[in-house]
């Protein structure tokens, strides 16, 4: 706490402030992942199982953005152009 304390009232500081910054973030994933392998009962399962648990779910979230990237953008149009027919609003979206 000496450093920031130093620090607060100077243009620039020592640069050992950002290394330190990085440390917090990479311990921060460290521990999102370790949350996630306890969440998911991955740390129980053998390399192999992990790397195939793993490819699995990231092949189904793969294919779930994917598919809202495509969609998501059709049905926003129809809805807009549904509830503007219902308001008065007449719609110049082009199809």
């Amino acid at each position: 706490m000496e450093e920031r304390s130093q620090c607060f009232g100077q243009t620039f500081c020592s640069l050992k402030e950002p290394t330190m910054d990085f440390r917090r973030v990479k311990d921060y994933f460290s521990w999102l992942y370790y949350q996630y392998q306890i969440i998911s009962c991955c740390a129980v399962l053998e390399p192999w199982e992990q790397s195939m648990f793993n490819t699995i779910l990231l092949t189904i979230v793969a294919m779930v953005v994917y598919t809202a990237y495509v969609f998501i953008p059709i049905h926003i149009r129809l809805a807009w152009e549904f509830f503007s027919k219902i308001c008065g609003y007449h719609s110049t979206i082009s199809n």
